[in-house]
């Protein structure tokens, strides 16, 4: 299965303009609200209509500008769930997901029936959705898309109105469902965690473009802006100066760093992820930042710790480094006190552009 969506449209100051071309299982769609991920998706439903392009599901053209086709969503046979599952309210269960369906009707109850059993809600055919739970709505409005076997899934923001707890269990219990699906699913989401459980690739979306893909891997551990690096969740960036290909002077942390990677020509930034730095109680070590803590926030599970860079001042006011630990960490912080540096490990340095 290959999705090729190649997608320009403009609404008001707003301009999508991207190109996705994927055929991997499952691909995640990464960016800020607004940023134009969700009418990447109603276009290729066919909810919304591009001003011009072109979207191919294996070769078959569902919208060609060129050629003045564009299918109506109905005949693309691509399913749509929306983030708040949309089921008819005074339809019962069976009734929605036999919505549309039109084999005979003894076709479409064998269908329904089968795909209801394969959901995992038996019994629950004759409630109305407001009667139900709400992973069971979600099961629901898999059911209804399942039982039309669509080549391709697209999941705006499924979870993005639900509690922590609930969240974590129905996106375990979508995947689940998923598993044995052979078409592809396209889910967009501002959620880092949710694309990265989910997605073999990803695209990361800004103001309409894409800045980014590749795999779920290759995004998280080799984000190439400052932009993408806050999306995958980097917390510490500071600019910095590229003394030669192997050394890089970064200012506001007072530290110089000599690398065995090369630098890129184009670096401006370094990004550096909140768990990853090593405390240093002493002596200065190579790479090290000398530090002073500013603040501290107890988690049940975790404690946040936010460093001054040593020649941060009033006068020259530095962006707070954070330090995030966990388990054991926690426990040698208490005993030894706070750390007077905070190394920095080359392989796990994010070098990025503007």
């Amino acid at each position: 299965m290959r999705l090729s969506a190649e997608i320009f449209r403009k609404i008001g100051n707003f301009c999508l303009d991207i190109k996705i071309e994927s055929n991997a299982k499952r691909i995640g769609i990464l960016g800020a609200s607004g940023s134009g991920k969700s009418m990447t998706l109603r276009s290729i439903a066919g909810i919304e209509t591009p001003n011009r392009g072109h979207i191919e599901i294996d070769g078959d053209v569902l919208y060609n500008s060129s050629k003045r086709i564009d299918l109506k969503p109905q005949k693309r046979n691509v399913g749509y769930m929306f983030q708040n599952y949309a089921l008819f309210p005074t339809m019962t269960v069976l009734q929605n997901v036999l919505c549309g369906l039109k084999g005979t009707k003894e076709e479409n109850l064998e269908k329904a029936m089968a795909m209801i059993s394969r959901m995992g809600i038996n019994g629950l055919e004759n409630r109305l959705p407001g009667e139900l739970s709400g992973g069971q709505q979600q099961r629901v409005a898999l059911a209804r898309i399942m039982v039309y076997n669509p080549r391709v899934i697209l999941l705006d923001e499924p979870f993005s109105a639900l509690d922590i707890y609930l969240r974590d269990k129905m996106q375990r219990e979508m995947y689940e469902l998923l598993a044995d699906y052979k078409g592809q699913t396209l889910m967009v989401s501002h959620s880092r965690d949710e694309l990265y459980r989910f997605s073999e690739e990803i695209f990361v979306v800004g103001d309409g473009k894409i800045m980014q893909s590749g795999s779920t891997d290759s995004i998280f551990n080799s984000p190439i802006s400052v932009a993408i690096a806050k999306l995958t969740g980097c917390k510490n960036f500071a600019k910095i100066q590229v003394v030669n290909s192997h050394k890089i002077n970064i200012p506001d942390w007072g530290v110089t760093l000599d690398l065995t990677r090369e630098v890129p020509q184009d670096t401006t930034w370094i990004g550096y992820r909140a768990h990853l730095f090593e405390p240093v109680w002493g002596e200065k070590d190579s790479n090290c930042i000398k530090v002073r803590l500013v603040a501290k926030d107890e988690l049940p599970f975790e404690t946040n710790l936010y460093f001054a860079p040593e020649i941060s001042s009033k006068e020259n006011k530095i962006e707070d480094i954070c330090w995030f630990i966990q388990g054991e960490m926690r426990k040698i912080v208490e005993q030894k006190g706070m750390p007077d540096y905070l190394k920095i490990s080359e392989e796990k340095i994010l070098l990025l552009k503007e």
